[in-house]
């Protein structure tokens, strides 16, 4: 007797530039996004991955299928909305079941305006990945179920990509501010530094929270200015060490204006500590030059090699650019590669407090491995000081 049994209509749809379809059930929000679509393997940290500025413009595929079970909270929340384009699941999110849950996975971004989509082959999707690349998606979340499939895949085409593509001036602050708030512990919750520190400008290409968090708890005293700030008003601060954010986009474009303010700003002796797309704005600043990678780092446990220790760390990661480590020009030491593929991920100038990491050692999620880079900059700054 044949089965009378309805199969529930997809209420999400994935379509890849290569005519690729993948069909699922929708959360979050309605409507329809075009990205790049990246996976990420950390098992824990889906909100703060989700508001990561690093990942404008990109689709996160969860290799770990557990997302949602802990809900959501402001206190995780890495700025003040989410900037991931969407996310991808294999289940969909469940009932949070976790005491610091404030809400839903799935309200939470459907009140941001953001696309999931759940019951997908996140196995396969991270497998097409690595061997394609990061390729250039549609994705749609429509209760109805009707989608433009030729539309949807005309759309992936048809967009340019990230490179060449300045993110950091959309997910830059509007205006400088300072920041207090400490690193969060136990039972205490998130602290605040009090009196005088060390006078720290840190330079917003997309500053998560806990970068913040973690200068401060070093003993900064932190005022942040937007990407484009020049270096007229970065020295008007009189800061005794000046700290490049994270951020998304290719660095090439962003560096079109901040590699000018960059070398001012070495050219005062100042200490300078860059992370991410920090890291790859101080490259460029020094003249080497920046790749895309294939399918970037995107992870919570990427060990990284210190060449001068010797130690390995595991670090947190979240880039699609690397430094062409062998256009690093004379003076300028690779301190850190990547041992999943040997791709820089540190640098220093000789005999100067000058460096940055490509990976995020502040975590958030991720190991806490590589915190003690915020008291080498806090350190470089009171020797400068005591000189």
């Amino acid at each position: 007797m044949p089965s009378t049994r309805t199969v529930p209509r997809p209420t999400a749809c994935l379509a890849l530039a290569d005519g690729t379809i993948l069909y699922g059930r929708g959360f979050g929000a309605l409507g329809e996004t075009v990205a790049e679509l990246v996976f990420n393997t950390a098992m824990t940290g889906y909100q703060e991955i989700m508001t990561d500025p690093s990942y404008a413009r990109q689709v996160v595929t969860f290799t770990f299928p557990h997302i949602g079970n802990v809900g959501v909270t402001p206190e995780d929340d890495e700025a003040a909305e989410p900037v991931a384009a969407g996310m991808v699941v294999k289940w969909d999110p469940t009932e949070p079941s976790n005491w610091r849950a404030a809400g839903r996975l799935d309200d939470w971004l459907a009140r941001r305006g953001r696309i999931g989509i759940g019951g997908v082959d996140t196995r396969r999707l991270t497998r097409a990945i690595r061997r394609q690349g990061a390729p250039h998606v549609a994705l749609a979340h429509d209760p109805e179920g009707k989608f433009d499939i030729a539309g949807m895949v005309a759309k992936a085409r048809a967009w340019k990509g990230l490179v060449g593509l300045d993110l950091a001036r959309d997910v830059t602050c509007a205006q400088s501010y300072r920041w207090d708030e400490t690193r969060w512990a136990w039972p205490q919750g998130f602290g605040r530094r009090t009196g005088p520190g060390l006078r720290v400008v840190a330079v917003d290409y997309g500053a998560k929270r806990n970068i913040l968090r973690c200068l401060a708890s070093a003993g900064c005293e932190v005022t942040v200015l937007p990407a484009t700030a020049t270096a007229e008003e970065v020295l008007a601060l009189d800061p005794e060490g000046v700290f490049l954010s994270n951020g998304p986009g290719d660095p090439a474009a962003t560096g079109d204006y901040a590699v000018p303010m960059i070398r001012a700003v070495l050219d005062r002796g100042l200490p300078l500590f860059g992370i991410c797309l920090g890291h790859q704005m101080l490259a460029l600043a020094l003249g080497a030059r920046t790749i895309k990678m294939n399918h970037g780092h995107h992870g919570a446990n990427h060990p990284v090699k210190d060449l001068e220790t010797g130690k390995v760390e595991i670090t947190s990661m979240n880039h699609g650019f690397t430094v062409d480590s062998q256009t690093l020009p004379p003076g300028v030491m690779e301190t850190h590669v990547s041992l999943f593929d040997g791709s820089n991920c540190g640098i220093r100038v000789s005999g100067r407090p000058v460096f940055s990491v490509q990976y995020h050692p502040e975590a958030s999620p991720g190991p806490q491995d590589s915190a003690y880079l915020f008291d080498r900059f806090a350190a470089a700054m009171q020797a400068r000081r005591a000189a």
